[in-house]
């Protein structure tokens, strides 16, 4: 039987509508209106009975998404049994058997999958992880040398949560779960969880825009670093980097990046976890370009071209469970952005070409933002006559179409 996002997509195709004409019509941005498509996300009724009628499609539309809620509804009520069965016997198998390393396992296996997999799975599971650890420590059904541990695993997935959250869009709800992971950080006495809570408010609050705001947990984060313990400090530095460029300081943006490698070479000992809780030298470099664009170009934009052009051949070579594919595209427009500031059109141009050669279904919402700013930069009457500029323009306009 055909499913509802089957039938979405083959309705859309047959109408010969695009995904951006399509959410125009339902009154959704095209990202989403992806994943409901895809069917990474299920959508909402009112998606459901707008697509319907906007694509001429007689109630079908809705039908399938009713059989298909029906059927989430019952899966749901199971799992809720099934769930509710198996704690119960979890508990039960706690009292004899008090070992915490499958929950740590689970735990470990989540951070790494959170860079390739969409943030609403790993929400559900991190939530369930987690209900798990919390029923052990307030029941009790623990060694005692372990309540630390269960700490520590409970402050990283608030952490998944926390990211999960704001990958949705949600940056209160995401700075609530920071917030539950930095008290159990402080509950185990974990300095390293504690630097990277104090680097997750601080993307938070950079998401939201405030960037002082920002700059203080970075800051407040330094107590937490330890020398040579881990990638935390580097991390921190490269937040507060991206703090400085947003607020227009070039000199101690750049200071700060340079303490960020500087701090990259005095670590002796690797992050406890990698994956989410990881930083890569890749990501290192990503963020060193993606701040130094919102700079005046000049050195600025010769580093950020660097530092893109890095964390690019980072990814491509190294293993492919740390490569993140939509950072990486974005470092692709971070690249264009600062050559575009180096008044050099042509690379620019060829910079974008991966990204412009991207199926619709993968032009994430954040690679058509940024790539308007290029577009915008490249439209300046100083471009005016130059052909390249013109066509790469056209190129990108035609992203939001």
């Amino acid at each position: 039987m055909t499913t509802f996002p089957e039938l979405l997509r083959a309705l859309r195709m047959e109408a010969r509508m695009s995904l951006a004409c399509l959410a125009r019509q339902v009154h959704y941005d095209r990202t989403s209106l992806h994943h409901f498509e895809s069917g990474r996300r299920p959508a909402p009724l009112e998606v459901a009975a707008r697509a319907d009628e906007a694509l001429g499609a007689q109630g079908r539309l809705v039908e399938a998404w009713n059989r298909e809620d029906a059927e989430r509804r019952e899966a749901a009520a199971t799992h809720r049994v099934r769930a509710a069965a198996l704690a119960m016997s979890r508990d039960l198998t706690a009292l004899a058997d008090l070992d915490i390393s499958e929950l740590q396992d689970g735990v470990a296996v989540t951070a790494v999958d959170y860079l390739a997999s969409p943030p609403g799975p790993m929400m559900d599971r991190a939530h369930v992880l987690r209900g798990e650890a919390f029923e052990r420590i307030r029941s009790g059904h623990h060694r005692p040398a372990d309540r630390s541990d269960l700490y520590v695993a409970a402050g990283r997935l608030s952490g998944v949560l926390s990211y999960a959250l704001l990958d949705m869009g949600d940056s209160e709800e995401a700075l609530e779960h920071a917030t539950a992971a930095g008290r159990c950080a402080e509950f185990a006495g974990d300095a390293e969880l504690s630097a990277w809570v104090a680097g997750t408010k601080s993307l938070i609050a950079r998401f939201q825009g405030d960037y002082g705001r920002a700059l203080e947990y970075v800051r407040d984060g330094y107590q937490w670093v330890g020398a040579g313990h881990g990638s935390g400090e580097a991390r921190l530095r490269c937040g507060e980097a991206q703090c400085l460029a947003n607020l227009g300081d070039s000199r101690a943006a750049n200071h700060a990046l340079d303490g960020a490698e500087a701090a990259r070479e005095r670590i002796r000992r690797p992050d406890s976890l990698e994956g989410l809780f990881g930083f890569s030298r890749a990501k290192q470099s990503y963020y060193a370009g993606s701040s130094l664009i919102w700079l005046q170009g000049g050195h600025d934009a010769e580093r950020a071209a660097r530092e893109a052009l890095e964390a690019i051949s980072l990814w491509q070579s190294g293993p492919a469970d740390e490569r993140s594919l939509d950072d990486e595209r974005l470092a692709f427009i971070y690249l264009a952005t600062a050559r575009v500031q180096l008044d050099d059109v042509e690379g620019a141009a060829e910079a974008l070409e991966p990204v412009l050669s991207l199926p619709v279904e993968e032009q994430i919402s954040w690679i058509v933002k940024r790539a308007d700013r290029v577009a915008g930069m490249l439209s300046a009457p100083r471009y005016a006559g130059n052909r390249t500029a013109v066509e790469t323009v056209e190129k990108i306009n035609a992203l939001a179409a």
